[in-house]
This record gives C-alpha cells, structure tokens and sequence, in this order.
C-alpha cells in the first residue's frame, strides 16, 4: 500500500487536523520567529541559503542565449514556485530548534530518513509541473505578441518590452497569469511540506489541510503571500544574493506559521 502511504499518510484515513483562526498579528510573529531561528546560527543558514542565490543565477546565465531571452523573467519568477520544496531543510531545523535538539546545518539532510519523504516528493513533484505549466504558458504569451523569431539580443529583447504596446500587455498579461498561478501554490502549499514532515499524513491530506487553513483565513494567508513575494523581490535585486538571507528566514517562519494554523492534538 506504498501508494496509498504518499497520497493519505500511514493511517487508513485522511488526516483532518483542525485548523485555527490566526491574525495578522500571528503572521508577524511567524516571521520574528522565524527571524530568530535564522539568528542563532546565520553563519550555518547562509551556508545552506546559498543553494537560492546559486540556482538564481545559473538560471539567468542559462536563459542569456538571444533564444531564451524571453523566458528570462518567467524562470526568475516561477523559481518562487518550487521555493516552499527547496526549503524542506529549513523546516527541520525549525522543528528540531523547536525539541531543544541540535540544529548543525547538517541536520537539514536528514529530510531524506524522513518516513514522509515519498509525499513530499510527490507535491515537489506536483510543484514542478506547476512550474514548468508557467513557462509554457508564458513562451506561448510570448510568441502570441511578438512571434516566433526570438530577440536578436538582450538590448533589443528590452526595447521591444518597454516601449511597445505589446510589451505593456505581456507584462500586464504575464503578471495576472504568475499571478494565478503563485495563487494556487499559496493555497495547496502554505503548510502543506512543514505538515508531512511533522506528521507524515501524505500529499492529498496535506494539500487539502492547505487549502482549509487558506479559506478560514484568507486574509492572513493573502498577506504571508504578499509578504513572501516582497522579500524575494528584494532578495534577487543584488543579483540573487539577497537570498541566502531572505529564504532561510521564510522557511523558518513557514514552519511557525504551521504551528500558529494547525492544531496539535498529540499535545
């Protein structure tokens, strides 16, 4: 029944937990706290961030060709997509600060004992396609405005952006699609990766946890999306290395802002 252990955990049935009603208030605290986890060993978590700045910037050298010139923004974008997989490490450390037990950068790998994995595999897996959905649609946006043949170079690429009608209406389309899409991994995912590595209850109950938690609080849930995107904003600004900060610190505050919304019955 390995199959039914990824989608419903070892249990027989769905997990359900009960979720809380937070503030914003709560959602401030999630990210002092998590702020402070990043504090007691920053040497340590900027090591383990720099994984974000490097993967940042082998996508933009990578997409530098004249041909993906135009998916130069989409995959700096949607990379924020896969963010709440690529900080599975962050969550441990989180939860093993959380026990008084050690929290050595290492610990982060020890994810891959965890009797979970298999589901978190499984929504990484849902979260790349998401990603690779995006790049699709915004290839297809692209070449629906501006045609096939691609940007001769990076200088007229820009030019036809900015001072194009076209330009306006793909940076204008192009947000509203990242938009919906940055939408639905906030709804299925804002608790769903810290939830099966505390609790092992497989994909489907830890989306579906999501998803409740995001409906009895939409308003919180909205600004923990607004603040996300804000601070990676800033993070890619100088050239990516404001993300060996920036992400380990969401990732810690990820973690509280799970405990904060779901409801422990074990305790």
């Amino acid at each position: 029944m390995a199959s039914f252990h990824v989608m419903a955990g070892p249990g027989e049935m769905l997990a359900r937990p009960a979720i809380r009603r937070i503030g914003l208030s709560d959602v401030w605290d999630a990210l002092g706290r998590g702020f402070d986890d990043f504090r007691a060993k920053p040497s340590h978590y900027v090591f383990l961030g720099l994984i974000y700045p490097i993967c940042g910037i082998v996508l933009v050298t990578w997409s530098s060709g004249a041909n993906m010139l135009p998916l130069i923004f989409p995959l700096v974008a949607g990379f924020a997509l896969l963010g709440p997989f690529f900080a599975i490490g962050l969550y441990e450390i989180s939860r093993r600060r959380e026990l008084g037990m050690d929290t050595s950068w290492r610990h982060a790998l020890d994810v891959r004992h965890s009797p979970a994995l298999p589901s978190i595999l499984a929504v990484g897996a849902m979260l790349m396609v998401l990603f690779v959905a995006w790049l699709v649609f915004a290839q297809m946006l692209y070449t629906n405005l501006f045609g096939a043949e691609p940007p001769q170079s990076l200088a007229l690429f820009l030019a036809s952006i900015f001072s194009s009608e076209n330009g306006l209406l793909l940076m204008l389309a192009g947000n509203a699609i990242g938009f919906c899409f940055a939408l639905v991994v906030l709804a299925t995912t804002v608790i769903a990766f810290p939830m099966m590595l505390d609790r092992d209850v497989g994909a489907v109950a830890a989306i579906e946890t999501s998803l409740r938690a995001t409906l009895v609080n939409p308003v919180p849930i909205a600004c923990w999306g607004l603040i996300v995107s804000a601070l990676l904003i800033v993070g890619t600004i100088p050239i990516f290395v404001g993300l060996a900060v920036i992400m380990p610190i969401l990732g810690h505050a990820t973690w509280h802002l799970y405990r904060k919304i779901v409801v422990d019955e074990r305790r």
